[in-house]
């Protein structure tokens, strides 16, 4: 199982970002896909996360509204779209995947994981 992230980059605050996931794992379009953020000195965060057919979706409270997670199975990515970016939203974002529900990822840690992607936030 593998999983690739890429789209990090400096970007000056209000900017946007969109971050994407390569996922080779042949349960991809039964898997729940997640983004998740670590920042310098914090604990890793959830960020959002989205079931198999895209129809369930979850935002942590701090992205709501700012951030959007989508997928295509056919494919094999996933995809977080940031707008409005927030020198807070400055970490290194990791993507994960398992075979579980997407709501389920903000309590217990996906198995399979990405090497994360950094993303900085000028003010």
């Amino acid at each position: 199982v593998q999983l690739q992230a890429c789209g990090g980059g400096l970007v000056q605050a209000g900017g946007s970002l969109t971050l994407s996931c390569a996922v080779s794992v042949h349960t991809f379009s039964s898997s729940a896909v997640g983004w998740f953020r670590q920042a310098p000195g914090k604990e890793r965060e959830f960020v959002a996360a989205i079931n198999w057919n895209g129809k369930m979706i979850y935002y942590a409270d701090s992205v709501k509204g700012r951030f959007t997670i989508s997928r295509d199975n056919a494919k094999k990515l996933a995809y977080l779209q940031m707008y409005n970016l927030k020198p807070a939203d400055t970490a290194v974002y990791y993507c994960a995947a398992d075979v579980t529900a997407a709501q389920r990822m903000s309590v217990v840690p996906p198995r399979w994981w990405g090497q994360g992607t950094l993303v900085t936030v000028s003010s």
